[in-house]
């Protein structure tokens, strides 16, 4: 029989045993959520993937030319798909405005002929007139997010040179990039000195859809996905280079940044941030938030509902041609 103190202590040993073991299980929980939602949130990221196709696996316009893998480097990678209406080459005085695409994916994987970045665009915008590029680039592990961005301006100065010959005017270029892609227009859009050394001309306006990563210091110092450590390495001076936000320091061409106000890292709040910044600096810069997916913000631009007219209101409010080819 035991003694009224030890009856104590025995209920206090076990108490303690029961609350360690609720405490490892909450802890153990915690951390399975937490992969639970790095996996979705990279299963996400990375949906722009798809098998390698030798051409686009949709219906096209009637009329639409397709320039597929035209060269912009030697390697195999540096790529794009140029998609010509009806009316380019027509030999109109009229030179077509470009809208140049950028696909997502982590830095890691996608494609330009991915229907979820071409497809629905394509059909807005061919039969109003204007020519669609999408392309590939360089990704990891072969190269990091800031030389990412180097192979995409490569890739918008070839572009800006060819557009004549293809029936598009040089001086109307819309950028845009969804995910990955985002954050890689975004850098551009920062980044004067990249622009010039690349040979890039001035354009109209970037469309940034979804990124979350303006502020790649502030996600690296804090508990964020692996894939970030992949596509930005270790060393705070390479983040802060690869950083749209840090190299804002001049005002660029008016700037669109679509955000989902579904995902869980909250890409809006840093969307807020960036554009405050840019306007803090006299650059024209808005937030367009919107309640779908990341996916869907990639493949529902160009389908006839709100979000693609707001985007479509950026877009004519950046020249007068523009705006007549989507009246």
């Amino acid at each position: 029989m035991s003694r009224p103190g030890q009856s104590s202590r025995l209920l206090i040993c076990c108490t303690a045993l029961i609350v360690c073991q609720f405490v490892s299980q909450l802890s153990q929980a915690g951390v399975i959520r937490d992969k639970l939602m790095e996996r979705r949130a990279q299963q996400s990221e990375m949906e722009e993937e798809e098998a390698a196709t030798n051409g686009p696996r949709f219906k096209l316009p009637p009329g639409t030319r397709v320039l597929e893998d035209v060269a912009y480097g030697s390697d195999a990678k540096q790529k794009m798909d140029v998609y010509l209406p009806a009316s380019a080459g027509d030999h109109s005085a009229v030179r077509l405005p470009v809208i140049f695409m950028v696909h997502g994916g982590a830095w890691a994987i996608g494609s330009k002929t991915h229907n979820k970045v071409v497809e629905n665009k394509v059909a807005r915008w061919l039969p109003k007139g204007f020519i669609f590029i999408s392309i590939n680039y360089r990704m990891l592990p072969q190269l990091l997010a800031r030389e990412q961005a180097e192979d995409v301006a490569r890739a918008l100065a070839m572009a800006q040179s060819k557009a004549a010959e293809w029936g598009g005017d040089p001086d109307q270029f819309i950028i845009m990039g969804h995910s990955a892609g985002a954050h890689l227009i975004s850098l551009l859009s920062t980044s004067p000195d990249m622009v010039a050394q690349f040979g890039v001309h001035p354009w109209l306006g970037s469309v940034s859809l979804d990124s979350a990563a303006y502020d790649i210091p502030a996600i690296m110092a804090t508990k964020h996905y692996g894939f970030y450590d992949k596509a930005f390495g270790t060393d705070p001076a390479y983040w802060r280079r690869s950083s749209p936000l840090h190299a804002l320091n001049t005002a660029g061409a008016p700037f669109l940044a679509v955000c989902s106000s579904k995902r869980p890292d909250h890409p809006c709040d840093q969307a807020d941030y960036f554009v405050k910044r840019a306007n803090a600096i006299g650059m024209r810069a808005s937030v367009l938030p919107q309640a779908r997916s990341h996916g869907d913000i990639n493949q529902q631009l160009g389908l006839e509902n709100s979000y693609t007219q707001a985007v479509e209101d950026f877009m004519a409010s950046l020249s007068p041609a523009i705006r007549r080819h989507l009246e």
